[in-house]
């Protein structure tokens, strides 16, 4: 891979993309030998070995702006005028006939294997074999360094490749409008993301898709809709996922074909270079690396689950791939912040307890075990490195378990972790039906008894002397907790203090109710809602005006409870 160099030039044209493109994947790996030289390959077939199959993706009709990221684009050196473009909005929508060398024209797709929860399937992939999974209608068409970076581009529902299983690979703009602000989201909160480049609907192309009936209670699309489709720009470092790595690893176990070891280990390699190159010396081994990765993403992925779990987010279907071998945070389709706090909070219907909110960190381990084992048989010949590979892999629990306890401490405020304050705490936050985002922004402001915190309640404990007098017991340990730990008795202690519990408790997290009206109105033709949420949810710790803080820090409706597509969703999109 070519070394990464720095460069600050304005992009303002796609003539300035194309100076910057560097397709590593392409010039690394292996294709399929099997790929259409035209790329018109559409038809559901298995796909015995290579790590892309080339794809030309399929162009929405008469495309129209909705949303571009403004901070993404700076970062990028993007100018902003050029996300209403019109060679812009033709590539990002999918039409790649026209682009510059050296872009290509040709977009591409991987495959991947499914575990879930640790155990492998391949019931979902229509031949039996697990060779027909993959990206269903996720087509990367650009890999470049910008400003020093490497980026992957990726559209999501540019139509049909290999792996579509017999579905129609569009996205509609529902689900896109719900992915686009989400990663932005999450980027904001400080918690690693794919990110959210530009978002095109369809003035006239419409699909059919499974959804709720209005006003429905219904746990699962009791009805079919027609749809405008869309599509979502994703940019990430790289798309490659645990479930990718561990596809090649299977085809190795079993021997599939003569060279499964090899491509399981040009894999590897190349994920360390694109993820992991400034933790891991280039010059060592390849088994040395690959010990050194397994402890880097092991880091990485324990501190991503314990942030989820500090913003109140759940992702819904943590399969292995839907876990990104980075570390960061990707696949927003069945995701959810949560309202009420609860430990099993799960936004989607087909999800489960196991993926439920606080036991992402259990799923996490599992889908580490699944990538440990990927990395075996690039170990086996050597006995003591599958012993540090073990070690490496039986460590995760405990690593997550302290990383939780340190979590937990710094949302409350502490330098250290108390359990008995803790336990006590979940136990009233769940009899009371505490908003979980509310609660601790408002406790971060330090109040000085526990009215202000009664703002993130949901049943009213007026009437209920018992439960106030736990609060009231909870209050003062807590606060007798942080005045042993620090001085806090000026102002300008307090005040530190305060910040740096706000920096961890967000005032503003992207809940479903808050994006039903968005992706409503955006189906009319009407974006300002989209637009005016994704200011605030871009601003996620920030003081925001009145009038914003009305519509977005407060309890979420009793109407809402319980209804479907905004208490819980499907994985339609």
């Amino acid at each position: 891979m070519k070394k990464i160099k720095q460069s600050s030039r304005l992009v303002e044209t796609l003539t300035d993309l194309a100076k910057l493109v560097d397709y590593s994947l392409l010039d690394t790996l292996n294709e399929d030998p099997n790929s259409k030289e035209n790329g018109l390959d559409y038809e559901a077939r298995q796909v015995f070995s290579g790590h892309y199959v080339r794809v030309k993706p399929t162009a929405i009709k008469d495309p129209i702006y909705v949303a571009h990221s403004k901070s993404l684009f700076e970062e990028l050196g993007f100018s902003n005028s050029l996300a209403k473009s019109t060679d812009f909005i033709s590539m990002f929508s999918a039409d790649l006939s026209n682009v510059e060398e050296p872009m290509k024209k040709l977009g591409w797709a991987s495959g991947y294997a499914l575990s879930i929860y640790g155990r492998e399937y391949y019931a979902q992939c229509p031949f039996q074999t697990g060779n027909g999974y993959g990206d269903g209608r996720a087509l990367s068409v650009f890999e470049g360094v910008i400003n020093g970076k490497r980026w992957e581009m990726q559209l999501k529902g540019a139509g049909k490749t290999p792996y579509c299983r017999g579905a129609d690979g569009r996205a509609v703009l529902r689900s896109s409008v719900r992915e686009f602000l989400a990663q932005e989201h999450m980027h904001a909160l400080g918690i690693p993301s794919s990110r959210s480049l530009s978002l095109y609907t369809s003035k006239s192309e419409k699909v059919q898709r499974p959804w709720f009936s209005h006003g429905s209670y219904s746990k699962d699309p009791d009805r079919m809709i027609n749809e405008a489709v869309a599509i979502s720009t994703r940019v990430a470092p790289s798309f490659l996922r645990v479930g990718q790595i561990e596809l090649f690893a299977r085809r190795a176990r079993k021997n599939e074909h003569l060279g499964a070891k090899d491509e399981l280990e040009k894999i590897v390699l190349h994920l360390i270079d694109r993820e992991y190159r400034l933790d891991i010396d280039k010059n060592l081994s390849t088994e040395e690396k690959v010990l050194l990765l397994a402890k880097a993403f092991r880091t990485r992925l324990s501190t991503l689950i314990v942030n989820w779990v500090r913003v109140g987010y759940c992702q819904g279907n943590f399969n292995s791939d839907n876990c990104a071998a980075g570390g960061f945070t990707l696949d927003y389709g069945p995701f959810g912040f949560c309202d009420v706090f609860d430990p099993y909070y799960q936004p989607w219907t087909g999800g489960g307890e196991h993926f439920s909110f606080f036991n992402q960190a259990a799923a996490a381990e599992q889908n580490f075990n699944v990538f440990c084992k990927a990395l075996v048989p690039l170990l086996e010949t050597s006995k003591k490195d599958m012993l540090f590979l073990e070690e490496i892999r039986n460590e995760f629990s405990s690593l997550i378990k302290e990383k939780m306890k340190k979590m937990w401490a710094s949302k409350l405020g502490l330098k250290n972790f108390n359990e008995s304050l803790y336990t006590e705490l979940e136990t009233l936050m769940l009899q009371t039906s505490v908003d979980y985002t509310i609660f601790f922004r408002e406790l971060s402001s330090l109040p000085s008894n526990i009215e202000p915190l009664q703002k993130s309640f949901y049943n009213d404990v007026t009437n209920n002397v018992a439960i106030q007098e736990r609060w009231s017991q909870w209050f003062e340990k807590w606060q007798g907790l942080i005045l042993s730990e620090s001085i806090t008795k000026s102002t300008k202690e307090r005040e530190a203090l305060s910040s740096s519990m706000k920096a961890v408790n967000p005032k503003y997290t992207l809940r479903e109710w808050f994006l039903v009206p968005a992706y409503e109105s955006a189906k009319e033709g009407e974006y300002s809602k989209l637009r005016e949420l994704q200011e605030v949810m871009n601003n996620p710790y920030a003081e925001l005006s009145k009038e914003m803080e009305e519509k977005y820090y407060r309890l979420k409706p009793s109407h809402f409870f319980e209804l479907a597509g905004v208490s819980h969703v499907s994985c339609s999109s």
